[in-house]
């Protein structure tokens, strides 16, 4: 018999799949996939020294060891400037990258789809216009508007998932259903604009971009308490993901509860998702890009969620410093940066799998 918490993998004579290495930790051990760890590891550096960059750039010059001070507690004359202006916006941009990408893993992974992104299927649309709503009623806190934003999201979830459910959850039903209550919340938000003040509709144009100017440890805090409460979710996700990406009766054969599975899933993507999204605004194309990246620099079956966040929050903290850098002192907001590149991307995506669908029927033909 083998002993509680060893992998079949891990009995003699069992046959390692290619490309794994057997780790083994005390009595247990578990397979790790050898080219999804490196290039976590590298995109952890990356990472590190896209932050580095952040902090140490700006109207003001700080040279990365005096970044380094601050970071590591020390006494520095730029305490003020990387500490108390820089540092919190950043931990914002790499919480709400984080949360982007590992939602759009998520809702990718049960759409079956890589068009599957919260900002495609209308996820922050429903935060947006939720919140758009409220500030254009007087709700302006930046400590209220992510709880705001997570009903928002949750709502326009509930309405997609509700009207793509025909006896089971197709793909590309779910997809354009989506895609149709994208279009038609933004038109809601827009009229919350037209009907709101002035300022308030400024303030909230602004958001809808999604920025991170004028972010700081009142946005940050709401959403570093949402990640670490939904760690454990995000853990069991990561091991569910596996089965649900296995065609429907293959996972019925397992044992697998499809429907119940799928519904956690999404409802741990979209909390993500909405949260993120109450904290800098529609941040669009990141939940779209970091998990299709993700998976093609680790070439696994399922989407890498590690991967996913650790692309996501690069990727926000890198646009937000291009951001405030190209055009200074102009400062743009992330979300244009990211909306530049995200959107030839959806295009690539939508015109390569019209060509995969057609060498498909023209191969049947």
């Amino acid at each position: 018999m083998t002993a509680p918490g060893i992998s079949p993998a891990a009995r003699p004579g069992a046959v390692r799949p290619a490309g794994y290495a057997l780790v083994r930790a005390g009595r247990g051990s578990f397979l790790l996939h050898r080219r999804a760890t490196v290039v976590a590891a590298v995109l952890a550096v990356l990472l590190a020294v896209v932050s580095v960059a952040y902090l140490c750039a700006g109207e003001s010059w700080v040279a990365p060891s005096e970044v380094l001070k601050v970071l590591t507690g020390q006494p520095s004359a730029q305490e003020l400037v990387v500490g108390t202006l820089r540092l919190p916006r950043m931990v914002v941009g790499l919480l709400v990258g984080a949360a982007f990408g590992v939602a759009g893993g998520l809702i990718q992974t049960v759409a079956r789809n890589p068009l599957a992104s919260p900002d495609i299927i209308g996820v922050t649309q429903g935060a947006g216009a939720v919140t758009v709503g409220a500030m254009t009623f007087g709700v302006t806190s930046f400590a209220v508007l992510p709880y705001v934003s997570v009903a928002g999201g949750v709502l326009a979830a509930v309405l997609v998932y509700v009207f793509a459910w025909r006896g089971g959850l197709h793909a590309t039903r779910f997809v354009l259903i989506g895609i149709g209550f994208a279009v038609a919340l933004r038109s809601v938000t827009q009229l919350f604009l037209t009907k709101g003040d002035y300022l308030v509709a400024q303030q909230a144009q602004v958001w809808m971009t999604g920025s991170l100017n004028g972010r700081g440890w009142a946005e940050a805090a709401p959403l570093g308490w949402a990640l670490l409460v939904l760690l454990p979710a995000v853990l069991w996700a990561a091991r569910a993901q596996r089965t649900v990406s296995l065609d429907d009766d293959t996972a019925t054969a397992l044992g697998v509860r499809l429907g119940r599975t799928r519904l956690g899933l999404v409802a741990v993507g979209v909390v993500l998702a909405s949260m993120a999204t109450g904290a800098a605004g529609p941040v669009d194309f990141v939940a779209l890009l970091a998990p299709q990246i993700a998976r093609r620099l680790t070439r696994t079956a399922q989407i890498p969620l590690l991967s996913s966040a650790l692309l996501g929050a690069a990727i926000v903290v890198l646009g937000d410093l291009l951001a405030r850098k190209l055009l200074a002192p102009t400062e743009l907001p992330v979300g244009v940066l990211t909306a530049a590149v995200g959107a030839p991307y959806l295009i690539w995506l939508i015109v390569r799998g019209h060509r995969a669908r057609g060498r498909a029927t023209g191969g049947n033909a």
